[in-house]
């Protein structure tokens, strides 16, 4: 594999990662208060078809963008009245947004556009454009630094830099802010938390509100970004895959950047079985690449890397004590 070829894998791995990125820190937030959360899935969907279907009518990627937004968020809403107002079964409540979102987004597509649940093709404006950071188009040809500059650095879409500035700042939030302290006790002792005189109720919504907005940009990235429109299906697993990714990072921020990017990595070798190929010096069956993230995510779901252990209030309804 030649030193373009590489960057190229690399390229594609941080731009199929991203999407996974931003809903494993969504759900980092979320069950880092106690709140599981596998609805990442049709939230995701249901930004990607909000995102991209009134980017197609307004002609604003912008307005698709908080669209997209709206739509996880409504999701989240449900999932936090059904979780935390009623106190339902967290597990359930996300299965049904998944469902949810996989039927209506097609539905409701197929009425408004009539293309087979599909969106319009996005073009110009109605989609986000990569962006040429300073001096790459002059320092492209400086041996080995310019091409990583040029090819790797540069020419992503915003969203590739929001997800990846989300990193940080989700570290400094939750382990550097009274906020983030409250947010993660209230996921290890909610009582706790309530003796202190502070509303377990309200930190809770307020992690489920942030899993909300991550969840939509990630949908609206996949729509209007990494794509030119919706089809059906079109998260095709990533929420799970984050997930895994999630548990795979021990719900720590930093790791789940090494997490997505080994996950977006793979996904990226897929796409390039003929580098793998020439690699390895024989053919490789194509959909055996195409499942290996699926089968990565089985192996860490079933606790091969390693013991996991989850906020000790995860997934428990708050019951306040008179």
């Amino acid at each position: 594999m030649d030193f373009a070829t590489l960057l190229q894998m690399l390229d594609a791995t941080l731009r199929l990662a991203t999407p996974l990125l931003l809903a494993c820190l969504a759900g980092l937030f979320s069950e880092r208060a106690g709140i599981f959360d596998i609805g990442l899935e049709g939230k995701m969907l249901a930004a990607a078809f909000l995102s991209a279907a009134i980017a197609a009518v307004s002609g604003s990627v912008w307005l698709g963008l908080l669209a997209g937004i709206g739509a996880s968020m409504l999701l989240s809403l449900i999932h936090g009245l059904a979780s935390i107002t009623f106190r339902g079964n967290q597990l359930i409540s996300g299965v049904a947004i998944n469902f949810l979102a996989a039927g209506l987004t097609v539905v409701i597509a197929q009425s408004w556009f009539s293309q087979g649940g599909r969106t319009p093709q996005l073009t110009g404006d109605a989609r986000f454009n990569p962006i040429e950071l300073p001096f790459a188009e002059a320092l492209q040809n400086v041996p080995i630094l310019g091409p990583i500059y040029y090819e790797l650095i540069s020419g992503h879409t915003i969203l590739v830099y929001v997800a990846l500035a989300m990193v940080p700042l989700t570290w400094w939030i939750l382990f550097r802010t009274r906020f983030g302290l409250r947010l993660r006790a209230v996921g290890e002792n909610p009582a706790a938390v309530d003796t202190a005189g502070i509303s377990v109720v309200w930190l809770r919504f307020a992690a489920v509100g942030i899993c909300g907005i991550l969840c939509g940009i990630a949908g609206a990235y996949l729509a209007t970004a990494l794509q030119a429109g919706f089809v059906k299906d079109m998260s095709a697993g990533r929420g799970f895959i984050a997930l895994a990714a999630l548990i795979f990072a021990k719900w720590r921020p930093w790791y789940a950047l090494y997490a997505c990017l080994l996950f977006g990595f793979l996904q990226a070798m897929s796409l390039r079985s003929d580098v793998i190929e020439n690699v390895i010096g024989f053919q490789v069956n194509g959909q055996f690449l195409d499942v290996l993230p699926y089968i990565l995510t089985v192996v860490i779901l079933a606790g091969f890397v390693g013991k996991a252990i989850p906020p000790r209030a995860g997934g428990e309804p708050y019951v306040k004590e008179r």
